[in-house]
Parts: C-alpha cells; structure tokens; sequence
C-alpha cells in the first residue's frame, strides 16, 4: 500500500488495477483445471507414473498461487469492509500465512519444473533403463524432498521477508534454477539427434524417440509460460526492496495487479497445455465428463 501510495506521488504511472471479479474468475478457473488433472491422474491406473506424479505436482502449485491470491482478495476487501485491520497482530499472521502459500507456490512450481525436466532428461537418453532409474518409489521421495523443501524454506522467508539477507537468495533462486533447466535443456536438445542415431536399429526406436521428444517439447512450453507468468512478479519483488523511491522502479510497479494476473493465468494455461499435448489425458476426461452425463 505505502509503495503504490509512492508511485503515484513520484511518476505520472498510472496505477493500473484489475477488478476483483477478474481475479476470483481467474483464480476459480485456475482451481477447477488443475483439480480435474488431479483426479484425472487419481482415476486412471495407466497414468500413474512417474511423469504425471510430476506433472500433478506442478498443478498442485499452480493451484496453491491461484489459491493465495484468492484469499488476498478477500482479505483486501476485508480490510476495506472494516472487518479487519491492516496493523493488527491477527491480521500479520493471516498475512505472514499467505505469503508463506504465495512462496510455496513459486518454489514448488521452479522444482516441478525441474523434477520433470530430470525426468525428460532420462526419458531420452537412458531410454533403455529409464524404469529401473526412474521407479514409481524415487519419484514419491523424490516428491517428498522436494515439498518438505520448498515448505520449510517458504516458512522460513515468510518470517524474515523484511530481511535481505532473506530476499536476495530467494530472488537469486529463480534465474539460477532456471540457467540450470535451460542449460538441460540445451545439452538435451545437442545431444538428441546423435542419440537418436545411435538407437535408430532398435525395434519401435522411432515411434519411442518421437514421443520421448514430444515430452521435451511440451516441457519447453511449461517453462516459457512459467517464466513469462512469473519473471515480472519476481522483478517486482527486487524492485520494491532495493529501489522503491526510484520514480522508473516506481513506474514498474503501478502494474503490480497486472503481474498478480499473470500469476493467475499460469494455473490455467498449464492444464490446457497438458489436455491439449497428453492423448491419455485427454481420453480420462472424455470419460470424467461421460460419466457425470
């Protein structure tokens, strides 16, 4: 509140906010697709594996984002009801929650992402012994780690968000994680014609290496929407710590409301993205929606 008090004191930005009807639109669309990947991935015995474990921890944290920004709304309206206060030792803790969900949310997605690029990764080059590297048990502990991680570390710079010591190696995570997937990536994609070769005179090596590919190529469409969602929210969380009273800072973040969208719109752009590259996935819900008829 005080920093969009200041940019609009300081610049000629105009403060840019979206409707609250926007964001609970946005944020129940979010909810529902994710949840119907959720029981699509329960329901269905062929998709439990590894991958889709993966893929169902990624809609697991798009819902926490759409999830958090819900319940910031209601407690901004709140606020505005007089319901309850903005300073109160209540209404702290309320906020220290969200943020906690908020922050979760994002380093749940960032080891989402990887988990499923390591999958892709092994998929492709040790296609031969990926089901005794990647078994259904590693890929639970794996999940495991990876949530009790991101929990505690969430828990952890929600407590101490006003430090810098707290907000520098939070912001440093997400293009250092992201330098390493794409640097997967890279080296994946090198490498992928020569391995191809060498498999070619493998029995159903063609129809096996075009599917392995296929997953690569879909896991490259997560991570640009990934970080075209979440790269100006970010940006915004070191503009607002290190450089608030600059007026161009200043004029960055008159689009906050904007950049909580977009966050909104990754949760529901993700699960179109897995019905529309996932043939299963698309069959379980023709079923879902037949049985519900």
């Amino acid at each position: 509140e005080n920093t969009s008090d200041f940019s609009l004191n300081t610049t000629d930005c105009i403060q840019v906010v979206v409707p609250e009807e926007v964001f609970f639109t946005v944020a129940a669309a979010g909810i529902l697709e994710n949840l119907l990947i959720l029981i699509a991935v329960v329901r269905n015995k062929n998709l439990h594996l590894p991958m889709y474990f993966f893929i169902c921890s990624l809609a697991i944290s798009d819902m926490l984002g759409s999830l958090y920004k819900t319940l910031e709304n209601i407690f901004i309206i709140l606020c505005k009801m007089g319901y309850l206060t903005r300073h109160g030792d209540f209404e702290k803790k309320l906020d220290d929650a969200m943020d906690s969900m908020f922050i979760l949310s994002l380093l749940g997605s960032i080891f989402s992402l990887l988990a499923i690029a390591a999958d892709r990764y092994i998929t492709i080059f040790y296609a031969l012994r990926y089901h005794n590297i990647m078994t259904l048990r590693r890929a639970l502990v794996i999940l495991a780690i990876i949530w009790t991680f991101c929990a505690g570390s969430s828990i952890a710079i929600a407590l101490f968000s006003y430090e810098a010591a707290t907000v520098i190696p939070f912001t440093i995570l997400f293009p250092l994680m992201m330098f390493f997937i794409l640097c997967l990536y890279v080296h994946m994609f090198l490498l992928a014609r020569s391995h191809a070769k060498m498999i070619a005179s493998l029995p159903t090596s063609t129809v096996h290496q075009r599917t392995n590919m296929k997953g690569a190529i879909t896991l490259t469409i997560f991570l640009g929407v990934f970080l075209c969602c979440w790269a100006p929210f970010v940006l915004h969380i070191l503009l607002a710590r290190f450089c608030p009273h600059n007026p161009y800072c200043a004029c960055y973040m008159s689009i906050f409301h904007v950049n909580g969208t977009l966050i909104m719109c990754n949760a529901i752009i993700d699960p179109i993205i897995f019905a529309f590259r996932s043939p299963e996935l698309r069959n379980t819900f023709r079923k879902m929606f037949h049985c519900s008829r």
